[in-house]
């Protein structure tokens, strides 16, 4: 039943963030944890948990073969993510979701400890994700003729 309750509480957290988050972008996204791309294998994906805070590409084909492609294109523009975006971004292509369940993630940690359940961190992560979500954005639509396959 504690887990239960956790979980409605995370649950209800997660809609009052997403209503703050959205203020505070004008309703840019619907729902704070993905973006999707009109490309089926990329979304740009953003965490908040009672952990941590992260956002970043993720990489999810169902065929190696495109997954393969999609990470090497983005490997060929690293350095330019880097410089555009934000020099923190960490490229995993063995990226655990669930166990058992690998993808490519390439992401940015927030350094600071966070929690969802605690409200006084939300600033910090809304501050965070505002940041480099547009310009992680901004960055994926110029390059996006290059990535699509």
């Amino acid at each position: 039943q504690l887990i239960f309750y956790n979980q409605c509480l995370a649950n209800r957290n997660q809609k009052k963030l997403d209503r703050s988050f959205g203020l505070i972008l004008g309703n840019k996204v619907e729902k704070m944890d993905t973006v999707h791309t009109k490309i089926k294998a990329i979304d740009l994906k953003f965490n908040f948990d009672t952990k941590k805070a992260n956002l970043g590409i993720q990489i999810d084909a169902h065929d190696s073969e495109k997954q393969q492609i999609y990470w090497d294109k983005f490997l060929s523009i690293k350095q330019w993510l880097l410089d555009e975006v934000n020099p923190d971004f960490i490229f995993d292509a063995n990226y655990e979701v669930i166990p058992g369940k690998y993808i490519g993630y390439i992401y940015i940690p927030l350094k600071e400890k966070v929690s969802i359940h605690n409200k006084k961190s939300w600033e910090v992560v809304i501050s965070f994700f505002n940041k480099n979500m547009l310009a992680l954005e901004d960055f994926f639509i110029e390059y996006y003729d290059f990535i699509k396959v």
